[in-house]
């Protein structure tokens, strides 16, 4: 604080807490008087702070969004009944739309609606591979099948909205979730190479119903979603506004926390009543969207973030940053890592601590590459090579799959399945025992089996699976090559 008293006051006022008469930003120039913003600045600022408060919301809402259009396409492609699932019974093709689904598994999804059906049933099949049961805000609810409580033999599980305090079966397992909507999602491996006996298992042996028709319940309708042309991704344009408020509008009022509740109520998203932005709000929405779309690509294709790389010396990235499958930095001492949870859900689906988790030999573990070994994106119209070295730390196998940037879905090319995959594929071996993947837009003259085909003009990044991972994983004593140009 100074000596000096400035006109108008008794005492020295300190400078840091008083504002200029104009003052420049990044916005522009603002203008006071004495303190108090012009109407022009309070219009810019409102303007500003709307805008900030939309882009906020597209990246704290995504995986609302991601899970709703999901549900969407589900309805689309089976009907809206949580006993009408859709199965890709000849592997999840580049057709369907669906953020870095794999093409190494089955399939098997059914949507429930705990509000309209009450407590609902998912019985799953003994040998069933990795399931979950995810809430309508993207959230882990509980494992199905190996990963879950019945740990691969089969069993009755059933999903109840919160304070649930009927029927419980004796050895039933009993999940609270706090939403209406509900995704179940089953994987399922091959045999042989072939998708047939995981098929007949989810055919034969998942069966979904609400709990009042126990006595009789629907038979389960299994819809193909191999081949279909569907979109289950969510919207990137001011439409995303339109699929988070479908969402508000279903669930209960809780479903969310009242910081949340309030940063939707802020660009007019509230349950009891329809969002209906006039044109100054749905102006500044279109730019809000835009540019948080752009962030969440900048997020997933050219991380700042350390703790996103897996290694000091390449270029591949952790889904999931942190190993935590709710995005807490530090157990949650560091907070919520907000960037983690954005890039996660802009780029894939399904939320499990069994894809976060260090399960040696059990599980799944993942690694992306959005750039080559020089930082630059990946070009469809050229060649690239990687190389997976020997005793590469998967006791079931391990794959690579390639998608597109644009959709993050598989890339669209000849291939139908955009991938490679040790147990599938007559992939042929170095001598040191190590494998390179080719990629490019023309199938080589040699190392045909280990190709996978881009496209000119198009760009395409790639997930590295191991599915039984290792501990040469965990340990990073074993690490894939960086993708180089040929």
């Amino acid at each position: 604080m100074t000596n000096d008293v400035k006109p108008g006051y008794n005492t020295p006022i300190p400078s840091q807490i008083t504002t200029p008469d104009r003052v420049s930003t990044r916005i522009g120039d603002l203008e006071f008087i004495d303190g108090v913003p012009t109407a022009e600045t309070t219009d810019k600022l409102f303007d500003h702070l709307d805008f900030l408060r939309g882009v906020e919301a597209f990246l704290t809402c995504i995986p609302a969004a991601s899970l709703e259009a999901i549900r969407r396409a589900t309805v689309e492609v089976a009907g809206d009944a949580c006993h009408k699932g859709v199965i890709t019974d000849r592997l999840l093709d580049s057709n369907p739309l669906l953020l870095t689904g794999n093409t190494d598994t089955v399939y098997a999804i059914a949507m429930l609606d705990i509000e309209r059906d009450g407590p609902t049933v998912i019985e799953v099949p003994p040998g069933s591979g990795p399931g979950t049961v995810d809430d309508a805000w993207f959230r882990f609810v509980v494992d199905l099948g190996a990963p879950g409580p019945d740990r691969g033999a089969g069993g009755t599980y059933l999903i109840v909205p919160p304070g649930y305090d009927g029927e419980r079966p004796e050895g039933w397992f009993i999940a609270e979730s706090p939403s209406a909507v509900n995704l179940v999602i089953l994987r399922g491996f091959l045999v042989d190479g072939k998708p047939d006996a995981a098929v007949a298992l989810f055919e034969n042996g998942v069966k979904v119903y609400p709990l009042s028709t126990r006595s009789d319940p629907p038979a389960m309708e299994w819809t193909s979603l191999s081949g279909v042309e569907v979109n289950t991704v969510h919207a990137n344009d001011v439409t995303f506004y339109d699929e988070v408020a479908q969402v508000i509008a279903k669930e209960p009022i809780d479903v969310i926390d009242a910081e949340t509740r309030g940063l939707l109520a802020s660009i007019g998203i509230t349950k009891d009543a329809p969002f209906a932005p006039d044109e100054r709000m749905r102006g500044i929405l279109v730019d809000a969207a835009a540019v948080a779309n752009g962030t969440a690509r900048a997020m997933g294709f050219r991380s700042r973030e350390r703790a996103f790389f897996l290694y000091d010396d390449r270029r591949w990235v952790n889904p999931f940053p942190g190993g935590d499958y709710r995005f807490l930095r530090d157990g949650g001492r560091g907070g919520r890592f907000l960037d983690g949870r954005t890039t996660f859900f802009y780029l894939a689906t399904v939320n499990t601590p069994a894809m976060a988790l260090k399960m040696v030999g059990r599980g799944s573990q993942y690694a992306l590459a959005t750039l080559d070994v020089n930082d630059e994106p990946l070009d469809g119209g050229k060649t690239y090579r990687l190389r997976i070295p020997a005793d590469a730390p998967a006791s079931d196998f391990w794959s690579v799959v390639v998608y597109d940037p644009q959709t993050r879905s598989e890339l669209q090319t000849g291939q139908p399945l955009p991938s490679r995959n040790s147990k599938r594929d007559a992939l042929v071996y170095n001598e040191d025992g190590s494998v390179d993947i080719v990629f490019g837009p023309d199938e080589p003259s040699t190392l045909a089996t280990n190709w996978v085909q881009t496209v000119a003009g198009k760009g395409w990044f790639v997930l590295l699976r191991l599915y039984g991972p290792l501990e040469s994983w965990f340990d990073g004593s074993w690490k894939p090559g960086d993708i180089e140009p040929s």
